[in-house]
């Protein structure tokens, strides 16, 4: 499954449902022109009645919030989208520039690691068939039982190294669904913000709606900041898989007796705080602008996220653990 496809779709709709901001800008224009209307005349009488000279510049608020609910998607949201743009663009980029490292030495670690194994004569026929034919047919009848042993041994390193590469597999594609899921529920949020988004702002021309602009304005910012903080998160992620890369290929050059299987530990462990990372992206996209309203959302999914992540990692390290050490007892 190809997950950057999914997160091009999700990007897909997003401008796929900004068209029916124009749906909704009629029902706000007589909102807020009905607003507008008791707005103005309560603070003129006002004035009047207090014999007060009129001040008009606050009455121009109802109006310029009627300019922008009649071109809202392109005068409000193309301004926000605008602004905010680079901030996606840069995270990006940083993502993208961690994740081509990544995968450049993981191919040398995968390729130091077959080489130092083939260096040596007691693990040769264990990842090379050739090596493996021959040492068979060199041995005789009489050593039938070290034949076999040789059948077993290599039947259960192909079995530990199948077992690992799919406890790796299964924890890279809940990683990757955590983010999808974080991409998901912010495009909704998007959407759902960006078509009642004239409404918002038509209702914060009545009085005692004032704030309902600014909390807009806020819980947008706040929301279209997960991708950038995910981006980030997942940067620091790659960057200490890579450390972690550089580290076994230093030691696969430099120490032919290495063992790796710390590494594979140490990676999935980490692979597990990802898991459970992803779900406090919108806690920290809430200490980077305040926005009232999702405190209990975000309570509700951290703590899922606790709870889900506590499963994943007791029954991923509880079951990999056991049949790895079985499969290293029968290995010896």
């Amino acid at each position: 499954m190809d997950f950057s496809n999914l997160h091009t779709i999700l990007r897909s709709l997003y401008d796929e449902m900004m068209p029916l901001c124009s749906e909704m800008a009629g029902v706000a224009q007589a909102i807020a022109g009905l607003g507008a209307l008791f707005y103005v005349a309560y603070r003129i009488w006002r004035s009047l009645a207090a014999a007060e000279p009129v001040d008009v510049f606050p009455l121009f608020r109802p109006f310029v919030i009627g300019l922008c609910i009649m071109f809202f998607p392109t005068l409000v949201l193309g301004t926000i989208n605008s602004v905010m743009s680079p901030v996606v663009q840069g995270t990006a980029s940083m993502l993208e520039g961690q994740t081509l490292d990544m995968q450049k030495y993981r191919e040398e670690k995968d390729r130091l690691e077959y080489e130092a194994m083939m260096r040596d004569p007691s693990t040769t026929y264990l990842v090379d068939d050739a090596e493996f034919d021959r040492q068979i047919d060199e041995l005789g009848v009489t050593e039938a039982g070290t034949a076999a042993g040789m059948y077993i041994e290599r039947g259960m390193y192909k079995v530990k190294k199948a077992i690992q590469n799919f406890f790796r597999e299964l924890l890279e594609m809940l990683f990757q669904a955590a983010s999808l899921t974080i991409d998901t529920i912010r495009t909704f949020f998007l959407v759902v913000l960006s078509i009642l988004g004239p409404i918002a702002f038509a209702l914060s021309v009545w009085d005692g709606f004032q704030s309902t602009l600014t909390m807009w304005i806020q819980r947008y910012i706040q929301t279209y900041l997960w991708l950038p903080v995910a981006d980030l998160f997942s940067t620091i992620l790659a960057k200490i898989q890579v450390l972690m890369l550089q580290n076994d290929i230093s030691e696969l050059t430099n120490n032919p007796n290495v063992d790796l299987d710390g590494s594979n530990t140490a990676y999935t462990i980490f692979m597990i705080i990802g898991i459970i990372g992803y779900f406090t992206i919108p806690t920290v996209a809430g200490w980077i602008i305040q926005a009232g309203g999702a405190g209990n959302y975000n309570r509700a999914i951290n703590s899922t996220a606790m709870q889900g992540g506590s499963m994943v990692g007791s029954v991923a390290g509880g079951v990999a653990g056991n049949l790895a050490g079985r499969a290293g007892k029968l290995i010896k």
